[in-house]
């Protein structure tokens, strides 16, 4: 048997029923783009996180590029965000002709510094694009208020926080938007792409609404400024709908695995994730540190433990972002952390035993390595 970071075929099985139920729903529902099972998720994702407005998007992706057209962020602009993230978080920020601008982690937690926020600030700055990693939030009161000094945007990256709160309040609920994926991975996932944006503000709503379906205005039939073709489909709609009601089971259940590892493993030499005073950590994933990284995770492989690295390349790095000519060392604590860090198995049906054997083979490998 081989233990991966993610599966997704036990809970299908034991959602199986119902998921099927959707497809068929929708499928006899004559409406196939746009209908009513859209309309439904959306209104019921934006009232969980007791928000005004949701427009569901095919990805995640978009989700953040339509929120950074939305709220008017383009060529001449620069975006304040981290380069411990997924690729996606920066590519968004390049398709829409604005320019990153990276600022370091915390080592404690590996999130947006910021305190090094406002030195990244110049005239061209616009929008300040926090990643809620691994399933924990910012410090959104801090970046809130450097916000409102400097009369800038706020969009925050949800896609590892559905769930996540801090001081009590929920992620994607602080930014004039966030952006949130439903990639099958994720806290929330569909059985393929699918995304959301949500706000608060009326005029934003109908921006993105606008944004999705070609620049079209409401009745579809005449495009109001240049748009894309980012819609959610129907059945990943309807399927999320039934899985939003599960959601905070989802949780529960990935925070018992991460009580279960923090317990088993504390006397090890690894670095285990730290919850943030004021977070409610959600554990999209369950990121551990150790300097041999690299031989812990060869020489589990052969013990049918096969883990991953989230993120093994800061984006900065990254050959395809070589135009932004962020030397290397600038970021300290992200390339330190792109060293060591890996991902334990996290997802809400990993039965106990494999828990168990992940756990013995990690203590085993961890007084050999």
């Amino acid at each position: 048997m081989t233990t991966r970071v993610w599966d997704y075929l036990a809970e299908y099985e034991a959602e199986r029923a119902d998921i099927l139920d959707a497809v068929d729903q929708v499928f006899r529902s004559g409406q196939l783009i746009l209908g009513p099972s859209v309309s439904a998720f959306e209104e019921e994702f934006a009232a969980y996180l007791g928000l005004a407005h949701g427009v569901g998007v095919d990805n995640g992706t978009n989700a953040l590029v339509l929120a950074l057209r939305a709220l008017g962020v383009g060529p001449g602009d620069e975006v304040i965000t981290v380069s411990n993230t997924a690729a996606a978080t920066v590519v968004a920020v390049d398709q829409v002709g604005a320019t990153p601008v990276f600022v370091d982690v915390r080592e404690s937690d590996h999130l947006l510094d910021t305190a090094q926020v406002e030195a990244a600030i110049t005239p061209r700055t616009r929008c300040l694009l926090p990643v809620h990693l691994y399933g924990q939030c910012v410090d959104l009161p801090s970046l809130e208020e450097i916000a409102t000094r400097h009369d800038l945007v706020i969009i925050e990256d949800c896609a590892q926080a559905h769930g996540a709160r801090r001081h009590g309040r929920p992620a994607g609920t602080t930014g004039k938007a966030a952006a949130f994926s439903f990639y099958p991975t994720k806290v929330l996932g569909a059985y393929g792409d699918a995304g959301a944006v949500v706000t608060d503000d009326a005029g934003t709503d109908a921006a993105l609404r606008r944004l999705r379906y070609y620049g079209m205005d409401e009745q579809r039939s005449v495009a109001r400024t240049p748009g894309h073709n980012s819609r959610l489909d129907e059945i990943h709609a309807e399927i999320l709908r039934r899985k939003l009601r599960r959601l905070d089971g989802y949780i529960e259940a990935r925070r018992r695995i991460a009580a279960r590892y923090a317990e088993a493993l504390a006397d090890t030499d690894l670095v285990l994730p730290a919850v943030t005073p004021g977070n409610d950590h959600v554990y999209y994933a369950y990121v551990v540190r150790h300097p041999r990284r690299d031989a812990v995770i060869e020489a589990l492989q052969p013990r049918g433990v096969h883990l991953s690295v989230h993120y093994r390349r800061p984006v900065h790095t990254m050959d395809g972002f070589a135009h932004l000519k962020q030397a290397k060392g600038s970021l300290p604590v992200t390339e330190a952390l792109a060293d060591e860090i890996f991902s334990l198995p996290m997802y809400p049906s990993l039965p106990e035993e494999q828990q168990d054997r992940v756990i013995a083979a990690l203590r085993e490998v961890l007084r050999t390595v």
